[in-house]
């Protein structure tokens, strides 16, 4: 059986690789780069230009948030000195009233003790 295969082998000089073969497409020439002009501007530009872009917005980004949280901040304190500020009205208005309440009262303690009333001298 090995002798069979020897002697095809002899007669049929088969390559082992294709080191010594050619290729039958002599109209297909050296491979080149495909040429992209339909394609986007990302795959066009360079990876290291392409990261740059992306870090500087980033950082834009970044200073857009943080300067949006300090107006944020600012509207908030704004707000809580304004509300600080009703509240303390507010507390003085009612201490006012209560001031006055009081001193009515007492007052009409009084008027009542010396025994004056409304109909007698008003």
């Amino acid at each position: 059986m090995l002798n069979k295969v020897e002697e095809l082998h002899n007669i049929v000089q088969l390559a082992s690789s294709a080191n010594g073969r050619v290729s039958g497409k002599s109209w297909k020439l050296a491979k080149s780069a495909t040429v992209r002009s339909q394609s986007s501007t990302g795959h066009k530009t360079k990876w290291q230009v392409r990261m740059e872009k992306t870090t500087r917005e980033q950082a834009i980004k970044k200073l857009q948030t943080e300067l949006k949280a300090e107006k944020q901040a600012e509207k908030q304190r704004r707000r809580e000195i304004t509300l600080e500020r009703k509240t303390a009205a507010e507390q003085r208005r009612r201490l006012e009233e209560d001031k006055a309440k009081m001193g009515a009262r007492k007052a009409a303690r009084l008027r009542r003790k010396a025994g004056r009333t409304k109909k007698i001298n008003g």
